[in-house]
């Protein structure tokens, strides 16, 4: 019997089963992300569409000041939930990362960060680095763009 399951662990060990194994793994984890994402997706949906409903019949004299920023907020929110299940479905087809998405994921995620700042409560450093991360972001997904262009004569 322990012969017999050290030559399985053996056998299961050698690079090409393992790498087999471990594809196997890593897609199906995939695949539950992406059905939790699509539950998250929904959620986020219905609360928007929640808090819509409530704030447009039973509107409050701050709306524009606090529930507009929160509604644009939650928008965000389903389209970054949206974009990160691009991304699972991106790797789940072709097996890699596409970085050009996470970037422009990570973009919208900072741009939500800006769109719903209550500037009375932040500081300027809070502000710098928000500029910062915009700045790299954007860079990285400039240089990315430029080196996944189509060449010429190619």
């Amino acid at each position: 019997m322990w012969k017999k399951l050290s030559k399985q662990i053996a056998s299961s060990t050698e690079d090409e089963t393992f790498l087999h194994n471990l594809e196997t793994i890593v897609l199906l984890i995939s695949k539950i992300l992406s059905l939790a994402m699509v539950v998250v997706i929904l959620v986020s949906v219905y609360d928007l569409g929640f808090i819509l409903f409530q704030e447009l019949f039973m509107p409050s004299e701050r709306f524009f000041k606090d529930t507009l920023f929160k509604i644009f907020g939650l928008f965000l929110n389903v389209l970054i939930a949206l974009e990160l299940l691009e991304n699972i479905t991106a790797y789940l087809k072709k097996h890699v990362v596409q970085v050009e998405l996470v970037i422009v994921t990570s973009l919208i995620a900072v741009a939500r960060k800006i769109i719903i700042l209550d500037l009375e409560k932040k500081t300027a450093m809070d502000l710098i680095g928000l500029a910062v991360a915009i700045l790299a972001l954007s860079i990285s997904y400039l240089i990315i763009k430029y080196m996944n262009r189509p060449r010429r004569g190619e």
